[in-house]
């Protein structure tokens, strides 16, 4: 059988918990995953029932032990109104442990805190950054794999409860670990940080995501820079040269501060750039070895520079950094580019098409680094630019919104398709700017997305671009899926 991630002791003393229940609870003490789901639940599991706006988890806890879960956490709040509830359960479940806690969250996060001790040999990285946050950690972990056994970040796992889920995947085989640091508040950086305490971190830039939240620029610097907290000196923090909060970032910094950019030259970068690829990326060299990053757009790159800067200081070869580049593929929904084959038109006619997909996230700096690229780019077709909502910025969000839709304009596309309440505004700043060819949409419900969908069905012609970006909560990718027949990587 698996040894369970903590025992008994190491659990109680991290979360500061009570143990509820007989002896036998005790006795029986093992768990060899944890999750916050009890859909999730798999025997042996440790359930962490969270608290949140509209749900209460604590109300799945039959749910969770009939599916196997070993031990349960319970907020002492919910315990103190109905103890015999809980003793009741401890002594018809002898298999499962109850842990009483001061906060589920907090105490997930303790758990994971002294989980990660456990491993003191892990080459530990972390990626924060206001955007290009997942990207870049995709770029990494491709780059790690050419060298250690990795242990990264999957999907968008980078929250203060998603952080510390994912920590809970280390295992003694693993040589190296990769978690992404993501924020929705003020100091989930500085909570997430305290779990993993990484030794060598990357901030790719300082931008207006979440800036509805924080407030300010300011505040989402200082709040990004909590992941440079634990590097010593023996550790590595890597900044953009060119982001103005540069040397804001570096100040205090313990380890050494190593720069990245475009602008570095290589005799100090050991990275040559040799050609913008257009949608099929970006070709350069590292140390005279040739490697493309099939990813698209000049921001990307820089991303990818980040992620060199990095893996030099951990003292990965330059042969293994171009192997980890040349094999790497663009995570799903995320500057991915397809040639694509529509579905039948009113006529019945399907054409062949490429698509730029990123339908995961947006805020107006990776918006606005996206148009550019599109307007440098070299097409056979025409160009078709669906632009959907970015969420999250709070009182910026008119001016954001307006500043995308002038943008947009100067990329010139072909036909301009705004979806999204906020995105009127958008629509608004391109018919201003002189766009004639507009289609603006307040939602994607079921109508909306029919006539949005057969009428850009029917405008489509061979070789034409689209390109689609939003916030991922506009789902944007209901479109591509009603228009799309086939795909495939370029």
């Amino acid at each position: 059988m698996q040894e369970s991630l903590l025992t008994i002791k190491e659990l109680k003393n991290a979360v500061h918990g009570k143990i509820v229940g007989l002896a036998e609870n005790i006795k029986n003490f093992s768990f060899t995953s944890v999750v916050t789901d009890s859909r999730q639940v798999v025997p042996g599991t440790l359930f962490v029932p969270l608290i949140g706006e509209f749900q209460d988890g604590h109300k799945y806890i039959p749910q969770a032990i009939e599916k196997g879960a070993s031990v349960i956490f319970v907020t002492k709040s919910i315990y103190e109104e109905d103890a015999r509830k809980y003793m009741a359960l401890a002594s018809d479940n002898p298999k499962v442990t109850f842990v009483v806690v001061n906060n589920n969250l907090h105490a997930l996060q303790d758990a994971a805190r002294v989980y990660v001790t456990k491993f003191p040999h892990l080459v530990k990285v972390a990626i924060t950054g206001s955007s290009g946050k997942t990207t870049t950690k995709e770029i990494m972990a491709n780059i790690l794999r050419q060298k250690y056994n990795l242990i990264a970040t999957v999907g968008n796992f980078n929250s203060e409860t998603g952080l510390p889920l994912s920590v809970f995947n280390i295992r003694k085989e693993h040589e190296a670990g990769l978690f992404e640091m993501g924020m929705n508040r003020e100091n989930e950086i500085g909570e997430i940080a305290k779990v993993f305490k990484p030794a060598n971190a990357i901030i790719t830039n300082i931008g207006t995501a979440h800036i509805g939240i924080l407030g300010s620029r300011d505040n989402i610097a200082a709040e990004k820079k909590k992941i440079f907290k634990y590097i010593k000196r023996d550790g590595f923090a890597v900044i953009h040269i060119k982001d103005d909060y540069a040397r804001f970032l570096a100040k205090g910094v313990d380890g050494k501060v190593v720069y990245f950019g475009a602008d570095i030259p290589e005799a100090e970068s050991g990275v040559k750039f040799i050609e913008d690829l257009g949608v099929n990326g970006t070709k350069f060299s590292i140390d005279g070895i040739e490697c493309i990053l099939r990813i698209p757009g000049s921001y990307n790159y820089l991303n990818a520079l980040s992620c060199i800067a990095m893996a030099k200081s951990l003292g990965i070869s330059a042969e293994q950094i171009a192997q980890g580049i040349n094999t790497l593929k663009a995570p799903e929904g995320r500057s991915s580019v397809k040639a694509a084959v529509t579905k039948k038109d009113s006529k019945g006619i399907q054409k062949k098409i490429t698509v730029l997909e990123d339908c995961y996230n947006a805020n107006p700096d990776s918006m606005e680094s996206a148009l550019e690229m599109c307007a440098g780019l070299q097409v056979k077709g025409r160009k078709i630019f669906v632009l959907g909502d970015m969420f999250e910025l709070g009182t910026e969000s008119v001016k954001a919104h307006t500043r995308v839709g002038a943008a947009s304009v100067v990329a010139k596309p072909d036909l301009l398709i705004f979806a999204g309440r906020d995105m009127e505004n958008a629509a608004n700043a391109a018919k201003l700017g002189g766009c004639h060819n507009l289609e603006y949409y307040p939602d994607l419900e079921e109508n909306n997305l029919k006539k949005l969908t057969s009428g850009l069905l029917n405008y489509l012609k061979d070789d034409d671009f689209i390109f689609v970006k939003a916030s991922h909560g506009m789902h944007l990718e209901k479109i591509l899926e009603e228009v799309i027949d086939s795909k495939e990587e370029k």
